[in-house]
């Protein structure tokens, strides 16, 4: 009897414990494992490419990409003094609304509308960033606000590799480029954005214009800035300005939608700094950038090797998930080997370092079985 007791009572809390169980589950189920989504990304231009020629076009390039595992598009929207959408702010403020050979239609809406079908996202990408123009001496932005110009030492207009630059530090040009990307954000279903070695940026040869002198002025005890531009300090008071700015750009995005994605693709660093007044290390550890992705170009692998090692040496443990190199894949007529491909991206891997993103679009399409076997990577 009592052995046929305490067998029963065995069975009673087996089942009720059992059942608890089953009831509990039922309320709070277990969440589904999270898969990480490996990044890969590449830039799109409407420079050497006719990918955004058309709707069909835009289509068919992101079917390439699809088929070749890249799950990020760095689209162009700014270059050339002109916004590659339609811009209320370019309308209001120069009186043109998109770059001409786009006119009645909308490439980033009809990209966004594409990618967004095969789960791809996009970014909007602003190439020029306070860059005026390339090779015509300012064009409309600074034709039409010469108050704008950047200007070098000698008081000229400041000019570098080709492009004449807008002031970065002055408020009114600060405004005009915060506008345009809230404007953006503010309108389309971006995934995020983007700015590189021209946003924030000023090549180091500049902040000789009267704003910036005087600003500088006003901190320094009425003292004028260095005439030797690279100075220490003269450099990293105007990299700090522009750091500052950042962090508001940052900040207006995150106001407007918290979840688009604050990218900078900039130089490499300390170059990026020296020549261009990018501390991207800093942007990292201030919380002004989501990802950095920088340009990491080089011609053989030791330069690669070399050149990775030394990025990431500037970097926090912390932020290594947001760091993923930018891979020259074309350039002009130039093209890597297969190998010299797959090597940079295995050395990317053998750092511990899970994605990066290809400069640009069309060289993807010299690479057919590289990037075939790219694809399962990215799905691991």
């Amino acid at each position: 009897m009592k052995t046929s007791f305490l067998k029963l009572l065995c069975l009673l809390l087996a089942f009720f414990s059992v059942s608890s169980c089953s009831a509990k589950a039922e309320e709070e189920p277990a969440p589904a494992p999270v898969k990480k989504e490996r990044f890969s990304g590449v830039w799109i231009t409407n420079v050497a490419s006719n990918a955004l020629d058309s709707r069909e076009n835009i289509r068919q390039a992101v079917a390439l990409c699809e088929q070749y595992g890249i799950n990020n598009i760095f689209m162009v929207v700014w270059n050339r003094g002109r916004t590659l959408y339609p811009s209320q702010v370019m309308q209001s403020t120069f009186g043109v609304r998109i770059a001409d050979k786009f006119a009645g239609r909308d490439p980033l809406a009809e990209m966004i509308e594409e990618a967004h079908k095969k789960n791809i996202k996009v970014h909007a990408w602003f190439e020029y960033g306070f860059a005026a123009s390339n090779n015509e001496n300012g064009g409309l932005i600074l034709q039409t606000k010469p108050e704008w110009a950047a200007k070098d030492a000698s008081g000229n207009l400041l000019k570098k590799n080709g492009f004449e630059w807008m002031n970065a530090f002055h408020p009114e040009v600060q405004a005009f480029m915060t506008s345009l990307v809230t404007e953006v954000v503010s309108n389309y279903a971006v995934d995020g954005v983007q700015g590189d070695d021209r946003l924030p940026a000023l090549p180091s040869t500049g902040g000789y214009d009267d704003y910036t002198v005087n600003l500088y002025k006003s901190q320094h005890n009425n003292a004028t800035p260095p005439s030797n531009y690279k100075e220490a300090a003269w450099v990293t008071w105007r990299t700090n300005l522009l750091t500052d700015y950042l962090g508001s750009l940052y900040a207006a995005v995150k106001k407007i939608k918290p979840n688009v994605i604050v990218s900078t693709a900039p130089s490499i660093y300390p170059w990026a700094k020296e020549e261009y007044l990018q501390d991207w290390p800093v942007w990292l550890n201030k919380g002004y950038t989501d990802m950095v992705l920088p340009q990491h170009y080089r011609y053989d692998i030791t330069a690669y090797q070399a050149v990775l090692k030394q990025q990431l040496s500037f970097l926090e443990p912390q932020h290594r998930s947001k760091f993923f190199p930018g891979v020259l894949i074309q350039n002009a007529d130039y093209n890597p080997s297969p190998e010299f491909l797959s090597q940079m991206v295995a050395e990317n891997r053998r750092q511990g370092i899970t994605g990066e993103s290809f400069w640009f679009f069309e060289g993807i399409k010299k690479f057919p079985e590289f990037f075939a076997a790219y694809k399962q990577q990215v799905a691991q």
